[in-house]
């Protein structure tokens, strides 16, 4: 590197420190006057409000360095001009991450929406020829991606983009990671000849600089989604462009090695809810720095724990850069697990508490699909009856198919006389601390009018499975109550004496011994 070439990087880089510096005390006065804070909550470790759109001085400040200097300087205008469309399409995606975030920051958006935006994106990125079209080892082996190409990039770039959005979690933790990926990919520029790309992550990493200096503990200011989203997609859309200079392994590995944390933490994050059974996106206090803080570690502390970890992973995978053939892979390997092996220290991996999730997941499954069988054999028996005597019967049939304990219920005849309709399932007989006694109203065609059903389900050692069961029963009498039956002829209304209703006589009638089939008791 010449000493022109130097002078240009120290002026982006002091360009971007200094831009920031400058904005963010306008964007802190601007967030107060708005009131556009991160107010605490259950997962929030901050005690008070806080301003959170600091995204915007990131954004001030790459912008208005790496266009000024792209422009300007005909050196970088000259290696500016070969990529121009792909540095465009790069920022292009960069700014409606901005945008999107910044909405989210002021007013909220929904995942989705989020998700379709980032999707857009990547897509807008393929289309200019930013792809993982391939990936080799020097010496032994290399392999080309073909259509694989655009939904490897797409997944590369919108898992990176939710890495980092994910991670920011405490102060100065995003922007610091992100600072010292900036400085990897940076390197991996120079060492390839890639000045346009050089200059960019130098323009990210000065306003990265000037941005933790009201970031760090305690923080003045957050980045918001309109900041981490932002960085998120530049640096993955840049580690795309560098990699595809070299066509090797370390394009996509040094940038991997150094986003580890945030990309283990999401990946791992992920799968925790879904072995749970919530939204991928639910919020939760489950990712690494939140364990860290559980551990005793303070703020600080938890912050720069994590920055050493990212330094040591990104150092050892810069060797990455001078070791030919497999060597270089087997260094990427060993940091890979080093990474690992800090998540299960710390207790973010749990192998055995994954395998009975899954196993747990698998036997709902299971047991859902035979309710839903169940279910729709339910629906057919209902939908045969034509009089409430044939009504009651597949009600019956029903819950024996539902597996059950009882069900009972109270009717008037027209002479005043009340009787108790019970249903007992012969298979079952379970103690009664070990029921869940239900009453549910049944809807007829008096205006007004509701009939009382009692149903007794077994908890067979999970509540969640008596509650399916219990939940379906009701939708099958909701949809196909006595209200849904025919109206009748004169000729059949004397098979109908028990409409209408009687006072609620007990809490409990207590089933009679008899089969399955049902019995009255009078």
């Amino acid at each position: 590197m010449d000493e022109r070439a130097m002078k240009m990087y120290i002026f982006v880089y002091s360009g971007g420190l200094f831009l920031a510096t400058l904005v963010v005390p306008l964007v802190i006065y601007v967030a107060k006057a708005l009131k556009i804070y991160d107010a605490p909550g259950l997962r929030k470790v901050h005690a008070s409000a806080v301003p959170r759109i600091g995204g915007v001085a990131i954004y001030a400040a790459v912008l208005g360095v790496t266009v000024s200097v792209l422009y300007l300087d005909e050196s970088a205008g000259r290696a500016f001009a070969g990529i121009r469309r792909q540095v465009l399409a790069l920022l292009a995606g960069g700014t409606l991450m901005f945008v999107v975030g910044l909405v989210d920051d002021i007013r909220g958006l929904r995942a989705r929406t989020k998700l379709v935006s980032q999707l857009v994106g990547a897509l807008g990125m393929c289309a200019l020829g930013v792809r993982i079209d391939g990936m080799a080892v020097e010496g032994w082996f290399s392999v080309g991606f073909s259509w694989l190409a655009w939904p490897l990039t797409v997944f590369w770039i919108v898992g990176i983009t939710n890495a980092v959005n994910l991670i920011d979690g405490l102060d100065g933790l995003a922007a610091g990671i992100c600072a010292i990926v900036c400085g990897v990919i940076g390197v991996f520029s120079l060492h390839t000849g890639q000045m346009t790309m050089a200059l960019l992550m130098v323009a990210l990493l000065g306003s990265l600089s000037g941005f933790l200096l009201f970031n760090f503990n305690p923080a003045r200011v957050f980045m918001g989604d309109c900041g981490s989203l932002f960085l998120g997609f530049v640096i993955a859309g840049a580690s795309i462009m560098c990699a595809t200079k070299s066509a090797t392994l370390v394009g996509l590995a040094l940038p991997f090695l150094a986003l580890g944390i945030p990309i283990f933490d999401t990946l791992f994050t992920m799968t925790r809810r879904v072995l749970e059974r919530r939204h991928i996106f639910s919020p939760d206090r489950g990712h690494i720095h939140h364990r860290l803080l559980d551990m005793g570690l303070r703020h600080g502390h938890v912050v720069i724990f994590i920055y050493v970890v990212t330094l040591v992973a990104a150092g050892l995978g810069m060797f990455m850069l001078v070791v030919r053939h497999t060597g270089a892979l087997m260094i990427f390997l060993c940091v890979l697990s080093m990474v690992v092996m800090v998540f299960r220290v710390v207790g973010a991996i749990r192998l055995r508490e994954t395998i009975v999730g899954l196993r747990r997941n698998m036997k709902i499954t299971h047991h859902q699909k035979a309710r839903k069988r169940e279910f729709d054999t339910a629906v057919l028996q209902m939908n045969s009856a034509k009089t409430f005597g044939q009504w009651w019967e597949a009600i019956g049939m029903s819950a024996g198919e539902m597996d059950l304990v009882w069900v009972s219920m109270d009717v008037t005849n027209r002479d005043g006389t009340v009787r108790t309709l019970v249903w007992r399932n012969a298979k079952q007989s379970p103690a009664m601390d070990d029921l869940i006694d239900v009453t549910l109203p049944v809807r007829q065609r008096r205006a007004g009018q509701l009939l009382r059903m009692q149903v007794g389900v077994a908890v067979n050692g999970s509540l969640e499975f008596s509650g399916q069961r219990i939940a379906l029963f009701t939708r099958l009498v909701d949809e196909h109550s006595v209200a849904h039956l025919p109206w009748l002829t004169s000729g059949s209304a004397r098979s109908f004496r028990a409409e209408r209703v009687a006072d609620w006589r007990s809490p409990l009638v207590k089933p009679v011994q008899g089969g399955a089939s049902g019995s009255v008791k009078s």
